[in-house]
């Protein structure tokens, strides 16, 4: 756009005496003796008017800035070159009359080439002193920055800098078009954002930050005047090394002393700005995510900076993606709730120190967005120094053996969230709410009970030599971690005690493929080998009969996801680090909104969610959880409604929980990633255990958070087809079973004997009694005798134990 209008008969005579000065030039640096020639200035007059008079110009490469969820609090900055620009009212006048002091003394009279300089500097030039002058106007300055940035092959690159008569000719014919097309204004203004201040600054914003911690609005003369000064030659005039310090400060008092002399200033102001100390930062702004603005912030900004590579909006490739981020000038809000990261990141250090082995993971998703909260581990995000290593040597012993270090205290691979090499930890038993869903969307309602025993021979067929086949046959037969029975159970008890011979039938009953299916739907990978071979076809997915004890791997990351999936009522939304980006223009852009997409219906989620609240020491009024909880802290620590699963593998090579509001859903897992096979026992409700980073960093992420209940499952659903019970008190064992079995129960004598007025050996009563789910189990209780028939039912069928089977809560298991 035209912004300066010009005299016509002033521009005709700048591009005829451009052209002859140009010709002279040219003849002069080849032919000195025909320099004056006729000849020669003809032939430069003619070869200048042919030159290209349009300049494209690409914008300069901006620094990127990520926010916290706030929009306000810096998370990190990624550049290539560290660069923003600023608008001319947002830079100190001073500065703006420092920089023509040094370099344009004329440049608000001249229509971007200064004639009279080029006829000076070649009179100077030819006189053989040893003193070259340069005829160089600022808007020439541009120009050749501007070609440069512009260049799409290193060869131009060369070419708009080489110091050779073409390229000054080059510059003065678009030095003469930039000047008509913008104002004088509008070139200062791009010339003070384009210009190298070294120091890795370009442009006076980072200039001014890197050298004096300020914004180029606040500069005071002094300063101005030095960075000014710099922009002829940045690195010799470096006022932050001892040997350019001096040449700096030589160079300022020079710009001053012609402020003075173009009127700028006064010899007053000049003076006591020349007495003024030079003070410099030396503060290069922080560049990438090994420099987050708090310690703990490199892993989700890691996260981000991986999904951000995966996308297709920002280029085709890698490269183009890497550019657009480190060069496009984005700022970008991210999805880290600072509130909830400093409280994940107090909570894992505190747990583990940096230097363990042990890693304390922790994520944090919001339900129904899959925004990315917080992401947290003891650890430092930073690649080991090979000359100065501070990694302990591998836990793993063959690494141990070949003197290879761990991953710790530093590392840069992404522990929380996958890829590169880690395909994640077994999460135990919060894998039986997959379990769960897959039945609940086969029509078996929460109250369906179960006989477990100690130990249940499945129909899965395993290895013979396997230690969890039944001895003798090659079928798979877990037990219960506790060492005991579980009696008759429903999901909700059975998931609050993490009852593992009540998972593997209800799994075989629905089918396990359909159980990795419902896994797969709400966001598990199954990255590592085997597990990916397990989970590939229906066929070898329906013969994995562990999976509902969790032995496939997953991330903190995937975890909390898939049960955020359940608390947003069935609505999966992939995880997303970002809430909105502009571009430098201030466009938002699309590819920052949640994709979500309906994978569980409502109910299913609703029912499982309210067994997910029976571990974590909640329940609705439709719950009937027992008595034992294998998390109960949560509930008391957090002070909300909470769901979610406590779960360890064997030997307790990994602990996990998940705790959960409606607003927050928050994963942990502890492990050894240098070395799964690890010997060191991982811990749950210990200090130095995986619950309390998940419960501290929930109980934070919740403070001033309304706190809001889960939706209750419908009847149909937790209840299912209630029967009545027939009454068997006092009949023969035998019959009283006939009779429950008759009437569609599965019957079940218990070994334990209650005082009634029946018969010794005969059935005192059955638990429960009254009502229950259709198919369900009934324990037909054996009288010994000399009392009166105890009332043990619980009513509307719930699942009550049979007398003196009560447990006391035990620690997290399974």
């Amino acid at each position: 756009m035209r912004k300066r209008d010009h005299n016509v008969l002033t521009n005709a005579a700048s591009l005829l005496v451009c052209g002859l000065l140009a010709g002279v030039v040219v003849a002069a640096a080849a032919f000195p003796a025909v320099a004056m020639s006729g000849l020669a200035a003809k032939a430069g007059a003619q070869t200048f008017g042919a030159l290209p008079k349009e300049l494209t110009v690409a914008r300069a490469p901006q620094i990127s800035y990520l926010l916290a969820s706030d929009g306000k609090t810096p998370l990190a900055t990624m550049y290539d070159e560290n660069r923003r620009d600023v608008k001319l009212p947002d830079i100190a006048p001073v500065m703006q009359k420092a920089i023509i002091a040094a370099e344009d003394h004329d440049f608000y009279k001249h229509n971007g080439v200064d004639l009279n300089g080029v006829a000076r500097a070649f009179v100077n030039n030819q006189s053989g002193t040893s003193s070259q002058q340069g005829a160089s106007t600022l808007t020439m300055q541009y120009v050749r920055l501007a070609i440069a940035y512009s260049a799409t092959h290193p060869a131009d690159v060369v070419a708009a800098t080489e110091d050779t008569s073409a390229r000054k000719l080059r510059e003065m014919r678009y030095a003469i078009q930039i000047d008509k097309e913008f104002s004088k204004d509008e070139i200062l203004e791009r010339y003070l954002n384009i210009a190298s201040f070294g120091n890795g600054a370009y442009g006076i914003y980072a200039a001014s930050q890197v050298y004096f911690g300020k914004p180029p609005s606040k500069l005071k003369l002094e300063e101005a005047a030095m960075l000014a000064g710099m922009v002829k030659a940045p690195t010799t005039n470096d006022p932050t090394t001892r040997s350019g310090r001096p040449l700096a400060l030589d160079r300022r008092n020079y710009v001053i002393d012609n402020m003075v002399k173009i009127g700028a200033i006064g010899q007053q102001e000049a003076d006591a700005a020349k007495a003024a100390p030079m003070v410099v930062k030396d503060k290069r702004t922080p560049n990438g995510c090994v420099s987050t603005n708090e310690k703990g912030w490199g892993f989700f900004c890691d996260y981000f900076y991986r999904w951000w590579m995966q996308q297709e909006t920002f280029g085709s490739t890698t490269y183009d993606r890497e550019r657009r981020l480190k060069s496009g000038g984005y700022t970008i809000i991210t999805t880290l709730d600072a509130q909830a990261q400093r409280g994940a990141d107090k909570a894992v250090r505190k747990a583990k120190k940096e230097g363990a082995k042990e890693a304390a993971m922790v994520a944090v998703v919001e339900p129904g967005t899959g925004r990315v909260r917080a992401l947290a581990v003891n650890r430092s995000f930073k690649i080991d120094d090979p000359k100065n290593p501070k990694n302990k040597i591998s836990s793993d012993p063959a690494k141990a053996k070949k003197k290879i270090r761990g991953n710790y205290p530093n590392t840069v691979n992404p522990l929380l969230t996958g890829g590169q090499g880690i395909t994640g930890y077994q999460a135990g038993s919060t894998f039986k709410i997959f379990t769960i869903v897959a039945a609940l969307e086969k029509g078996i309602p929460l109250g369906y009970t179960i006989n477990a025993q100690q130990r249940f021979k499945s129909e899965y067929i395993i290895d013979s030599s396997s230690p969890a086949a039944c001895p003798g046959t090659h079928f798979y037969c877990p037990t219960n971690s506790t060492g005991k029975a579980g009696g008759p159970l429903n999901m909700w008890s059975a998931f609050s005690q993490s009852t593992n011979t009540y998972f593997v039938p209800l799994q075989q009953q629905v089918g396990a493929e359909n159980v990795v299916d419902a896994a797969k739907r709400l966001g598990i990978q199954f990255r590592a080998a085997n597990d990916a071979k397990f989970a590939g076809t229906k066929d070898s997915a329906h013969q994995w009969g562990a999976f509902t004890l969790g032995v496939s791997q997953t991330t903190p990351l995937e975890l909390a996801n898939a049960y955020a999936t359940l608390a947003a009522d069935g609505k999966y939304c992939e995880p997303i680090p970002v809430q909105e980006i502009k571009d430098p223009e201030g466009n938002k852009l699309d590819i920052a909104k949640p994709r979500c997409e309906k994978r569980v219906s409502t109910e299913v989620a609703r029912a499982a969610v309210d067994a997910a609240r029976c571990p974590v020491g909640d329940n609705s009024s439709t719950s009937k959880c027992g008595d034992s909880r294998t998390a109960r802290q949560v509930k008391t620590t957090v002070k909300a409604p909470v769901a979610g699963k406590s779960g360890t593998t064997d030997s307790e090579k990994t602990a996990a929980l998940v705790a959960m509001t409606k607003q927050y859903a928050v994963a942990g897992i502890m492990a050894d990633p240098d070395w799964p096979q690890t010997n060191v026992k991982m811990k749950h409700n210990q200090p130095d255990g995986i619950n309390p980073p998940v419960i501290e960093t929930l109980r934070d992420a919740m403070e001033g958070k309304d706190r809001i209940n889960f939706e209750p499952p419908g009847r149909k659903i937790s209840e299912g087809d209630q029967r009545s019970i027939p009454s068997v008190t006092c009949q023969d064992l035998n019959s009283a079973k006939s009779r429950i079995n008759g009437a569609g129960f599965e019957a079940v004598v218990s070994d334990i004997k209650v005082t009634s007025n029946c018969p010794p050996g005969t059935a005192a009563g059955t638990s429960p009694e009254g009502r229950t789910i259709k198919g369900g189990v009934v324990t037909i209780q054996v009288s010994s005798g000399g009392g009166t028939t105890p009332g043990t039912a619980t009513p509307g069928g719930g699942p009550a134990a049979p007398p003196g089977t009560g447990r006391p809560p035990g620690r997290p298991r399974g």
